[in-house]
């Protein structure tokens, strides 16, 4: 599988990136800085330098070119960023990368949302723009009719991962999940088609992750 990581150098990114190179899958990574790309090929990626924000429709396409099977939003403006950058990354690149997609016929694209996102949610402050914008970025998403799947974590953690979560509808607000979890999450989905249309919340848990996404595909 040849799958484009939006957000190739972040956290999760990079872990995912070491997933899918350590199952043979190619890896393009989008990355905004040139001096990123050493880590991105370390983990096992091509780097593909990109500004989400400020690249177009039309560049984004280039770099999915016609051979992606999948892309992976997995960007995001980052802690102590203000509210307009939420609001350029969380929502303008994710909204971007759909268009790309479209364009270029790569009907596979995996969302990596969150917890309490929500296209009405009110404030002005950088947090609940933040869930504004990312719920308006998954709306966006699931009205494309792009295969999407929308995973939604909770709080994230660098804490090593225990191979084992919790999917549902719905998860506690207070919960945790590592991001080495919600990056096995992302890989385990993109091998399940059944989990297109769907959009469900991850958390720690009991449950091996394989196990996990396949249940949640198997309700669909």
């Amino acid at each position: 599988m040849r799958v484009v990581i939006a957000g190739g150098h972040g956290k999760v990114g990079l872990r995912l990136t070491r997933l899918l190179g350590g199952r043979g899958d190619e890896v393009v990574s989008l990355i905004r800085h040139a001096e990123q790309a050493d880590d991105v090929r370390d983990a096992g990626g091509t780097p593909f330098v990109c500004d989400l924000e400020s690249a177009s429709e039309e560049e984004l396409a280039v770099a999915l070119d016609s051979s992606a099977d999948a892309v992976v939003f997995a960007a995001g403006a980052g802690p102590g960023s203000g509210p307009e950058r939420k609001w350029t990354v969380d929502y303008g690149a994710a909204v971007k990368l759909i268009a790309a997609a479209e364009a270029t016929e790569t009907a596979r694209y995996v969302m990596l949302s969150s917890i309490g996102a929500d296209p009405d949610r009110q404030g002005d402050d950088a947090f609940s723009v933040y869930l504004r914008a990312k719920g308006r970025a998954d709306a966006e998403l699931m009205a494309s009719g792009l295969d999407h799947t929308i995973v939604r974590p909770t709080f994230m953690t660098d804490d090593p991962g225990t191979g084992r979560v919790r999917i549902a509808e719905h998860v506690g607000e207070d919960e945790r999940v590592s991001r080495d979890d919600v990056a096995a999450v992302l890989a385990a989905v993109l091998y399940r088609p059944e989990t297109a249309k769907l959009v469900f919340e991850v958390a720690s848990g009991v449950v091996p992750i394989e196990e996990a996404v396949a249940s949640v595909g198997s309700r669909a």
